[in-house]
Order: structure tokens, then C-alpha cells, then sequence
């Protein structure tokens, strides 16, 4: 049986960002479909960890506008809405879900969206390369854990 790696999740109106912590994955699956269906597999530190998301509504077919960043701690990934829109939640089922939980770094609230229009491509265009929180890979920044890589 296979665990589930903690998600963090956030929207704007024509995008959700799904930011998978999953530290040294291998062999990673992602697949999206029209109908709002998002599964993802890995194998990290010889264990399998997989999920599939009921989305709340339709998402653009994978390739056309889903965008993935693979980093050293997690896997990012920027999916297109179907229709331009805020939806009031990440799945279509009520039910919760202990591993999945808002990313408030990413957040934005509908009305604030025009102001924080330039960074619609969060982690994917570099717009926040500036941030000192984040080192090249768009990672937090963990002194001890460079020191330890050999930087």
C-alpha cells in the first residue's frame, strides 16, 4: 500500500498550484485529465507514494497548459482551469483530506488578485527570483541543510 505525500494547494482564477513535498522523489507520474482528474506517483526513499484528486471542475488536458517543476524537496505544478473562475474548493467531494492543506505562501484572495497579477506564474518564470527566501530551485532556503550539501 502506498502513503500520500503532504499537498499544498492554491488558486488564482485560471490556475491552481498543487506543490507536492515529497523530498528525493524518483520515478514520478503525473497525469491530468479534462474531466478534473489529477493523479500523481513516486517512489522516494524505496517507498511508494501515490493520490488521485476528483478536481472541483474541468482543468486544460494534460501538455497544453500544465506546467511541472521538479525540485530537491518537492514537485510543483501549475494547472489550467477549464473556466476562468474562483472555486470554493480544491475537490468536488466535501470530505477532507488530512494530507492536503492550503499554501498560503502561494494564496491569493479573489479580490487581490489584479495586484498580484505579476506573479501569475509563480514558481515557473522566476518572477520571484528577488525573494530571499528562495534559493535557485524556487526552494526555502535552509542554512543548515546547504551547509550539509556542500555549498
Amino acid at each position: 500500500m502506498s502513503r500520500q505525500p503532504e499537498v499544498l494547494w492554491a488558486q488564482r482564477s485560471e490556475k491552481i498550484y498543487l506543490t507536492i513535498s515529497l523530498p528525493d522523489a524518483k520515478d514520478v507520474e503525473l497525469k491530468t485529465e479534462p474531466k478534473g482528474l489529477f493523479t500523481f506517483s513516486a517512489v522516494a526513499h524505496g517507498e511508494p507514494f501515490s493520490f488521485t484528486l476528483e478536481l472541483f471542475d474541468s482543468i486544460l488536458p494534460e501538455g497544453s497548459k500544465t506546467k511541472t517543476k521538479m525540485g530537491l524537496r518537492n514537485i510543483i505544478c501549475s494547472i489550467q482551469k477549464e473556466k476562468k473562475g474562483w472555486w470554493k474548493r480544491l475537490l468536488k467531494s466535501e470530505e477532507k483530506h488530512p494530507y492536503i492543506k492550503v499554501d498560503w505562501n502561494k494564496w491569493c484572495d479573489e479580490d487581490e488578485e489584479s495586484e498580484a497579477s505579476g506573479d501569475s506564474d509563480y514558481d515557473f518564470d522566476g518572477a520571484n527570483e528577488g525573494d530571499e527566501s528562495d534559493d535557485d530551485d524556487g526552494m526555502l532556503y535552509l542554512p543548515d541543510l546547504e551547509k550539509l550539501r556542500g555549498k
